[in-house]
């Protein structure tokens, strides 16, 4: 009986591929191709499983187009490039790679947080240039982040590790807002106060957004939330691209309606909107949020897992859609 033919779409870990290549034909793109979706259909036609990242999206079409595809396993911990519905009603069973991520994301995210409150890019900037020739009292005084209010939209896993570092590592008071508010427990852990959204934009100096991409949370910020924030506060964005408005973050910012923003991800993505490459306070990064090389081979291993695991006959570590797919 031959092996289960899987289809590795980005580059990844070499030690990985081999992992995989001792359970299943694999076909793997490491020279990180940008594949049309024509290409990715054509490819993964005749494929039992998938191996993805966030780039790849894979829907209804998709799915009719390749109709022995059992299994995908993202190595992300979003997966907004999966329509969910679409893969449960194909029986194709869809993962994705949580907790492995969390305490590095979380890091980056306050890093962000820190960068654009004291205004570190645009200092940095202006010194490349040759410009600093004086030391004055105001030159680059930025916000203050010990002991200021801290708000978090979205109060998962790397939700809770942001709130757990402004509250025990620098003094901050945090307030969140969630889908569901959280047991007692962790918000005493968290040391973090529950409030409504608009509190939240019009109390927090900082505020930092966690929450899942879906079509409920697009532009979940935008030009009416951003006029809530105050002018001296900061927005960090780690979550994913379409949750911010970035046009009108973008005129928040010209405008100084808010001071700064610290970004990770964007709509559109690789693309950035222009008049964001433009100004002077935002710190912008190129989605490497979970960009440390233990936790990318943690994220790598576990979607690896996953395929081995669900073609071993088991259950996959983190399923997302398990209980409700008929699983070919």
């Amino acid at each position: 009986m031959s092996p289960p033919k899987i289809l590795v779409t980005r580059a990844v870990f070499p030690a990985v591929i081999a992992r995989l290549e001792q359970h299943f034909e694999v076909e793997s793109n490491q020279d990180d191709e940008n594949w049309s979706r024509a290409q990715l259909i054509e490819r993964l036609r005749d494929k039992d499983g998938a191996f993805t990242t966030g780039s790849e999206r894979i829907d209804a079409a998709v799915l009719a187009a390749c109709p022995s595809l059992k299994i995908c396993a993202n190595m992300a911990v979003g997966y907004n490039n999966f329509d969910i519905d679409a893969m449960t009603a194909a029986g194709v069973l869809a993962t994705n790679a949580p907790g492995v991520l969390t305490e590095t994301t979380a890091d980056f995210g306050f890093a962000l947080l820190m960068a654009a409150a004291r205004r570190m890019a645009e200092s940095e900037h202006y010194l490349r240039a040759g410009k600093w020739d004086k030391w004055r009292y105001d030159m680059f005084a930025g916000a203050e982040v010990h002991g200021s209010t801290l708000g978090i939209l979205g109060m998962g896993r790397i939700g809770q590790g942001v709130a757990r570092r402004g509250a025990l590592g620098f003094g901050m008071k945090v307030v969140y807002h969630n889908r569901s508010r959280l047991d007692a427990a962790l918000e005493a852990q968290c040391q973090a106060t529950y409030v409504s959204k608009e509190e939240l934009l019009m109390s927090a100096d900082h505020v930092v957004l966690v929450l899942p991409y879906s079509h409920a949370s697009h532009h979940a910020i935008g030009a009416a939330e951003l006029a809530l924030m105050k002018p001296t506060a900061t927005l960090v964005n780690i979550a994913r691209g379409g949750i911010v408005d970035d046009a009108a973050l973008a005129a928040a910012l010209r405008d100084k309606r808010i001071a700064a923003a610290g970004l990770d991800v964007f709509e559109g993505e690789p693309r950035v909107h222009p008049d964001l490459l433009s100004l002077p306070n935002v710190v912008l990064t190129p989605h490497i949020a979970s960009a440390t090389l233990p936790t990318r081979l943690a994220m790598a291993n576990l979607a690896a897992d996953n395929l081995i695991a669900f073609f071993s006959g088991k259950m996959p570590l983190t399923p997302l859609n398990a209980a409700q797919a008929a699983i070919k």
